[in-house]
């Protein structure tokens, strides 16, 4: 039996393995050319033993780096262990092979010491176009073909010699090569510098100590995880909600049914009863998506960084677990061939409704509903010399209010962690002019001792002719409130013509629209739900909520039973705390 190893050694290790995962990201986004890995960060980096356990992450979106283990596995289905060389370096972004969806590309790369396969250096991106049927983004479409290239663990590099065919391929295949060939490159420059980084922590501190190490960390991690899931009563858990289509079947809900199932230290999520698979792009793959979703929840509520006074590395051990079921052919675990582009907006809507069915056990660890949705919007056109110009856009929404505080306002929230793209780098290169970036002010959030985060308004408009893809959800079903919170408010999505004036609704889900010169399309997050009795919230906080903007007078009185007198002193309005203890006796009665 190998000795443990001392706390000091472990921790200077793990610490190392962290550094090392970080450094990957940082060299990936830095080297990067497209503003969705640039600037949004809309990647994930680590070390991976030859189990394909996940060893360290980098601090990016959760859903790439829970992901990874998958794509290995899904590597392994055509490169067996043996099979791998030093200098090999491989592609790979099949959907029903781990991949979390056919944009993220993964770049791996054995890692070998002294001879020997110790692991693997791994990144994944979102690239901004392989060849879908529509630029960028894709939603109402058949199959998983008409996604763009299915790269399935092919081989870029064979003992450090390139395979120029393949190169040619993808750059023959994306609407815009320079971004997406500059991408490759940052990736595979951030996968070479993994494999030096783990060699060399390993000639430092000798391979035996390394791998010790890891599975030391590993196992506390876990422990860490199942002390806490054992905290919650065993017993089944349940919640629902819907989605508002698929894309193509305008008006027809699809329903999410969650039971989360707690046996002493293991939780179970099981999705039994969600909806079949849809006919587009509106489905998710289940080793690449809905287990990460899992992972992420769990870990989130359980072993929040800010919330747990010791630090947990993060790795394979906290996923170990947990487990998920998904009948074959529902939304969350599709038959192949079915595309499964646009999966991101049913992942957020699970992750949520597993917080709502824990809620009433855990009330310290849960929100109430947050926006739990994406809004992933395609721009393009193109340019007068026949080439195209894409741009992704992820926008903010907003979260539930909390145990402790407010729900943040216009906020990337549950599982997406990426950052927004500044305006000035879009106006400088695409002929998209952003005229409005603000907190929504067309609604409220939901009402609550905390209320709820508040969403965000982006209005984009077209500088010449062009089409858009949006990826989006919840103009239907409104985040709830919790303990006595009010619900928040749903989302929109609106086009309007600066020329012609005309105005309309959209639908959630775009598929390739055409777009004028002087459209503009705006989009309005959900709001979060209010968490608690709003009769219990601070009458101060009411106050400033009606100053700065997030909601009237008459809520605050109706909502939250307080009292408000018209003043001029520059604000407009003071408390009355006598007639606010008052109303609010009068409410409680």
């Amino acid at each position: 039996m190998t000795q443990d190893l001392d706390p000091i050694t472990l921790q200077v290790v793990g610490g190392a393995l962290h550094s090392i995962a970080d450094q990957m990201g940082n060299v990936l986004y830095r080297m990067s050319y497209s503003s969705i890995i640039r600037e949004s960060q809309d990647l994930g980096a680590g070390l991976f033993d030859t189990d394909y356990n996940t060893l360290c992450e980098s601090d990016s979106t959760p859903m790439h780096i829970g992901s990874l283990p998958g794509y290995l596995r899904g590597i392994a289905q055509t490169i067996p262990l043996e099979a791998w060389k030093p200098g090999d370096l491989v592609l790979h972004n099949h959907p029903y092979k781990g991949c979390s969806h056919s944009p993220d590309i993964a770049v791996v790369m054995p890692v070998f010491f002294e001879g020997e396969l110790v692991g693997f250096s791994a990144n994944t991106a979102h690239h901004v176009d392989i060849g879908a049927a529509t630029p960028g983004l894709i939603m109402d479409v058949s199959d998983m073909w008409a996604e763009g290239m299915i790269l399935d663990a092919e081989k870029l590099y064979d003992e450090g010699v390139r395979n120029e065919t393949l190169w040619r391929h993808i750059r023959n295949n994306t609407r815009v090569p320079g971004l997406v060939m500059g991408d490759l490159e940052a990736q595979i420059a951030s996968a070479e510098l993994g494999v030096r980084r783990f060699q060399e922590l390993m000639a430092r501190y000798g391979k035996a100590t390394v791998i010790q190490a890891t599975q030391q960390l590993m196992d506390y991690t876990e422990r860490r995880m199942r002390a806490e899931i054992a905290k919650i009563p065993d017993g089944e858990y349940f919640a629902e909600g819907f989605l508002d289509d698929d894309g193509r079947n305008y008006g027809e809900h699809l329903a999410i049914k969650v039971k989360v199932i707690i046996a002493g230290d293991s939780a179970t999520i099981d999705l039994t009863g969600s909806a079949p698979q849809t006919p587009t792009a509106f489905n998710v793959p289940f080793d690449g998506s809905t287990m990460v979703a899992a992972f992420f929840v769990f870990r989130a509520m359980l072993l929040d960084a800010y919330t747990t006074q010791d630090d947990i590395p993060a790795n394979e051990g906290s996923f170990r677990p947990i487990s998920v079921i998904a009948p074959k052919g529902c939304i969350f675990n599709p038959n192949m061939p079915a595309a499964a582009e646009a999966r991101f907006c049913q992942i957020q809507r699970m992750a949520d409704l597993v917080i709502k069915a824990l809620a009433p056990v855990i009330p310290d660890r849960c929100t109430a509903g947050n926006a739990a949705t994406l809004d992933f919007a395609a721009y393009s056109g193109v340019k007068e010399n026949g080439e195209y110009w894409v741009f992704l856009e992820v926008n903010e929404a907003a979260m539930g209010g909390r145990p402790l505080s407010d729900g943040p306002d216009t906020v990337e929230e549950l599982m997406r962690n990426t950052r927004n793209n500044p305006l000035e780098d879009l106006g400088m290169h695409l002929p998209l002019i952003c005229d409005r970036y603000e907190v929504r002010d067309d609604v409220e959030p939901g009402a609550g001792k905390f209320r709820g985060g508040q969403g965000v308004v982006k209005s984009q408009r077209y500088l010449t002719p062009g089409q858009t893809t949006h990826e989006n959800d919840r103009h239907h079903d409104v985040p709830w409130g919790v303990f006595g919170g009010k619900p928040g408010a749903t989302g929109k999505l609106e086009l309007h013509n600066i020329h012609s004036g005309e105005t309309k609704s959209l639908h959630a889900k775009l598929s390739g629209m055409p777009t004028r010169e002087g459209d503009v399309i705006s989009y309005y997050s959900p709001s979060g739900g209010g968490y608690g009795d709003p009769l219990e919230r601070a009458p101060q906080k009411v106050l400033d909520d009606v100053l700065d903007g997030f909601i009237r007078p008459e809520s605050a009185r109706a909502d939250y039973g307080v009292a408000l007198v018209e003043v001029d002193d520059g604000y407009g309005w003071a408390l009355d705390l006598p007639a606010t203890q008052a109303l609010r006796a009068e409410l409680r009665a």
